[in-house]
C-alpha cells in the first residue's frame, strides 16, 4: 500500500538483506542442532506458533507491555487531530491511537501492516512538546508503519528467541552427553550452548544495525512529509534532555522497549557502544535534519 512518505531504497535493501542473512543463519542453526541429535521439529513447531502469535498480535502485546490504552477522538481530540492531518497528508489509513500513562517522554508505533497499526504516545511527551514538535514525532512513527519496518523488526528479532528455546529444550531434555561416546569428547550440551550464543549474537548485531538505520529513515521521511525538520529536531533535543530528569527506576522499566521508542530511554550516566545501540547518536540524527533543512531552504 503506497503512501506519500518518501521512499527509502536503503531501508528496503537493508530489510531484505537482514531477513535473508537471518534466514540463512536460522537454517544453519537448525541443521547443526539436528546433526547433534536435538529433536528440532518439536521446538520449531513451538517457535513457529509463538512467531505467529507475536506477528499477528504484536500491536496488542506491545500496548499491554507498555501500559498503553486506546483513546477515542473525544478523549484526546488534539492528538487525533494531528494524526488525522498527517494520515490525510500521507494518504494512508488512520491507525488506532493510544496513550500510555508514563512520565518518560516517548512514542512508538507497532502493527504488522497499515490496517492493523497503532500509534501510542506517553503522557510525558504530551506534556512536554509543542503541537508542531509532537506532529514531527507522530510523522516519524507513522513512517515506520508506512515503510513496514515494524513488521520486519518483529520477525527479525525472533531468531534470538528461537535460539534460546532450542538451548533450553536441549538442556531440559538431558542432552548433555559427549560426542563419539568417549570420556574425552566435547559435551553436546556445551556445543549447543555455544552455537546458540553465536546465533543470538549475530542476529542481535544484524537487528541493531537495521534498527539504527530505520530510525534515520523515519526521521527523514517524517521531516519531508511535514516540511518542518526543525520541529522534529527540537523534539529530539527536548526529549533527550528531559530523559536526564526522569527517575532511574522509570527509565530502566522503559529500557527493554528501546527498539520501539522514538528515542532511547537510558538512565543518566549510562552509555552503550554504538554497535549495540538501537538508535543512532543524537548528533547524527540532528545532522541529517539540518541537511534536510538546507535542502528545503527552510527550518
Amino acid at each position: 500500500m503506497r503512501t506519500r512518505f518518501a521512499s527509502d531504497r536503503g531501508l528496503t535493501s537493508r530489510m531484505v538483506v537482514t531477513m535473508f542473512l537471518l534466514g540463512l543463519l536460522y537454517v544453519v542453526f537448525v541443521g547443526v542442532l539436528i546433526a547433534l541429535g536435538v529433536r528440532a521439529l518439536t521446538v520449531l513447531v513451538l517457535a513457529g506458533g509463538l512467531l505467529l502469535v507475536q506477528y499477528f498480535l504484536s500491536d496488542r502485546i506491545a500496548l499491554f507491555a507498555m501500559g498503553g490504552r486506546e483513546v477515542s477522538p473525544q478523549e484526546a481530540p488534539e492528538l487525533h487531530g494531528l494524526i488525522d492531518r498527517l494520515c490525510a497528508l500521507a494518504d494512508m489509513p488512520k491507525p488506532r491511537v493510544a496513550i500510555a500513562e508514563s512520565d518518560v517522554p516517548n512514542a512508538f508505533a507497532t502493527g504488522r501492516n497499515q490496517k492493523n497499526a497503532v500509534v501510542c504516545v506517553t503522557t510525558g511527551i504530551l506534556r512536554r512538546l509543542e503541537p508542531q514538535e509532537l506532529e514531527g514525532v507522530l510523522a516519524h512513527e507513522l513512517s515506520h508503519v508506512a515503510h513496514r519496518d515494524v513488521a520486519v523488526m518483529t520477525i527479525a528479532s525472533f531468531l534470538g528467541i528461537v535460539a534460546g528455546l532450542m538451548t533450553r529444550f536441549a538442556l531440559y531434555t538431558g542432552l548433555g552427553g559427549r560426542r563419539n561416546g568417549g570420556q574425552g569428547g566435547v559435551p553436546i550440551g556445551l556445543i549447543i550452548v555455544l552455537v546458540s550464543v553465536i546465533v543470538y549474537a549475530i542476529s542481535f548485531l544484524l537487528t541493531r544495525a537495521l534498527s539504527r538505520y530505520r530510525e534515520l529513515a523515519a526521521d527523514r521521511a517524517g521531516a519531508l512529509l511535514t516540511q518542518r525538520p526543525s520541529a522534529l529536531a527540537s523534539a529530539l533535543v527536548k526529549i533527550t534532555g528531559d530523559m536526564a530528569r526522569i527517575p532511574t527506576r522509570d527509565l530502566r522499566e522503559a529500557e527493554p522497549f528501546n527498539a520501539f521508542y522514538f528515542a532511547p530511554a537510558l538512565a543518566p550516566g549510562e552509555t552503550l557502544a554504538n554497535l549495540f545501540s538501537t538508535h543512532p547518536r543524537l548528533e547524527r540524527r540532528l545532522e541529517q535534519l539540518t541537511n534536510i533543512s538546507k535542502q528545503l531552504g527552510r527550518g
